[in-house]
């Protein structure tokens, strides 16, 4: 409740104000059309002073509602900065306090190669951990940049989404299983870095909030729309109806933030959004319909490949590239290319 506190006061000045204004407009509008209907000598003078008066009651009810909305917008601000200020200092100080202790440890005690090893690649995590703040950050900053259309260039998604794939599941150590792909081949007009970085963060989400133990589907399709839809999704807790706007907020996490489990900064989603919306494409959250989870949608302009056009050179691929006997045999096949992705 004390997260709402600082906008009851203004919302409840704003609203007082509206409403004596409204009152004050009534009021003066029925006195001077009574006064003119009265004095038919003087009406031209009432006509006009109501038309003045009007005018400027109207002016100032705009002026109200103009700083209600500049009210609430500055105070969201003020939240997303402490928030975001809550947010780094949580990420910087946790892994900082954890390579200090390995390192003291490492100086002042002689572990055992099994426990140095285990120690460094602790400390990798943390280095990476690092590394994957200041990128958000970074990311987040060149999204005002503007960036010429001629950069654009064909990118095969499906190849961009099994790339992604692994190299998230690498980054959080979890089976290449765990993500799943029916991916057709398809051709989108992009910026392969700004493609990239809008699917490796979705699937960082997916994987980061999945259930115990994790498991996401990529789907790659044609929209009814005739765009490319791309829907990832994952059998965690699911993300409220009335926040799934909200997410896409630059530094907006849900929930307190000290009482988080995950590491982030609420950048994820916005640069995703962004991106998104640079590519003329839309995002938008779903619930999952045969369990419980969360579907996340990117619709961009492009062209799914038909089987004919593909089958040769894509279908009977998983991830790293090895021809597999099954999918081989249902190649020539108009079906989607479902698959797993293969460890390396």
């Amino acid at each position: 409740m004390s997260t709402r506190r600082p906008l009851r006061l203004p919302i409840f000045l704003a609203i007082v104000m509206i409403t004596i204004l409204l009152l004050l407009t009534a009021g003066w509008i029925v006195m001077s059309v009574r006064s003119a209907l009265e004095s038919s000598a003087r009406a031209p003078l009432y006509w006009a002073m109501l038309s003045i008066g009007a005018t400027l009651f109207v002016l100032v009810l705009v002026g109200v509602v103009i700083y209600l909305t500049l009210s609430i917008k500055a105070i969201n601000l003020s939240r997303r900065q402490s928030n975001f200020i809550d947010s780094v200092t949580h990420e910087l100080k946790s892994p900082l306090a954890s390579l200090k202790l390995y390192l003291q440890t490492l100086n002042r005690l002689q572990p055992s190669e099994v426990e140095r090893q285990e120690f460094y690649r602790a400390m990798l995590d943390d280095v990476e951990r690092l590394d994957q703040l200041i990128n958000h950050v970074l990311d987040a900053a060149r999204l005002d940049r503007p960036v010429p259309e001629s950069g654009k260039m064909p990118v095969a998604l499906d190849e961009l989404l099994t790339s992604c794939a692994a190299e998230v599941c690498q980054r959080h150590r979890v089976p290449l299983s765990t993500i799943r792909l029916d991916l057709k081949p398809c051709i989108v007009s992009g910026w392969q870095v700004d493609l990239e970085l809008i699917f490796r963060n979705l699937l960082d989400n997916a994987i980061k909030y999945a259930g115990k133990p994790p498991e996401v589907v990529v789907t790659l399709k044609q929209s009814l729309t005739g765009q490319v839809c791309v829907q990832i999704s994952d059998n965690g807790r699911g993300i409220p109806y009335n926040s799934r706007q909200k997410v896409f907020g630059r530094f907006v996490r849900l929930g307190t933030e000290l009482e988080r489990d995950k590491p982030g900064l609420g950048l994820g989603l916005f640069i995703v959004r962004t991106l998104v919306a640079r590519l003329r494409g839309r995002v938008r959250v779903r619930s999952r319909e045969d369990k419980s989870g969360t579907t996340f949608e990117v619709l961009l302009p492009g062209q799914v490949q038909t089987s004919t056009d593909s089958g040769s050179s894509n279908a009977g691929h998983d991830a790293s590239g090895v021809r597999s006997t099954d999918a081989t045999a249902t190649s020539n096949s108009p079906q989607n290319s479902t698959r797993n992705i293969a460890p390396h």
